[in-house]
């Protein structure tokens, strides 16, 4: 457990306080961990801990006095990495993504979350973690309150799994962008993708499945879904702002149902 500041996060395990937190929710957008801290009802922020790099954290509680960290990964598998390893070096033990997605399967829509229960992992910084057959599963716990969460909640929530690719544009299949040529590997892939039953793409959490893994930490995913990807490769931005709300209060749920 590390007592100096690491050298991204921006902070060490003494910022913390005497009753550390061992949880995390980590955003991709450092502006939703902002907001997770400074604007969600039933949370205070205690403490801004770092802001280094754009990689933004926060010390928060909930309503029932339970601490947990905002944090920001960056977007991407690499710079989630980095972000994870010290995370878990300052005592994080529990590590839920609070992401946005683009939806694949036939029944999610935009303005939906999806629950990754694992991954189809399709990420080179994963390869450094563990070799490409080893599995990127969510543990089980944190999956499960998850769901718990959404359906308390209201909240329509498909479980299921998530396809994790390192770019944004190619590697889901967009060819309205500056590249419009797509390997021919790629043409066709979202649909093969829907026959193999996957719910959503999205950038980050197969890497952190296989970390939690490999490192020994419990993790998951809630994604927003912004856009329904056989329909139309732009996303919806009229859905953005409420589904964003809804995996925070997913994932703040699963909080309590886990306990301390």
């Amino acid at each position: 457990m590390s007592q100096r500041r690491l050298y991204h996060i921006g902070f060490g395990h003494k910022d913390l306080g005497a009753t550390p937190p061992t949880t995390a929710l980590l955003c991709g957008d450092p502006e939703r961990a902002r907001r997770i801290a400074m604007e969600t009802d039933g949370v205070k922020c205690l403490a801004t801990l770092s802001e280094n790099r754009g990689l933004h954290s926060y010390l928060c509680q909930n309503t029932e006095g339970r601490k947990f960290v905002a944090a920001t990964s960056g977007m991407g598998a690499p710079s989630l990495s980095i972000v994870v390893n010290e995370l878990v070096a300052v005592g994080i033990r529990t590590i839920i993504r609070v992401g946005t997605s683009g939806g694949i399967g036939q029944e999610v829509k935009a303005g939906d979350l999806v629950i990754s229960s694992a991954a189809l992992c399709r990420q080179g910084a994963a390869l450094d973690i563990a070799p490409a057959e080893f599995p990127a599963a969510a543990d089980p716990y944190v999956t499960v309150a998850l769901t718990k969460a959404a359906k308390k909640l209201g909240i329509a929530a498909h479980l299921g799994v998530t396809a994790s690719v390192d770019t944004f544009y190619e590697g889901q299949e967009r060819s309205d962008s500056a590249n419009p040529h797509l390997l021919r590997c790629l043409h066709g892939i979202s649909e093969e993708y829907r026959q193999l039953k996957i719910l959503n793409y999205e950038m980050e959490a197969g890497t952190l499945f296989k970390m939690g893994l490999v490192y020994g930490f419990a993790a998951g995913c809630v994604c927003a879904v912004l856009a329904e990807r056989l329909v139309a490769e732009s996303v919806d931005l009229a859905v953005k702002q409420q589904a964003e709300r809804d995996a925070v209060r997913v994932a703040l749920g699963a909080l309590q149902d886990l306990g301390s």
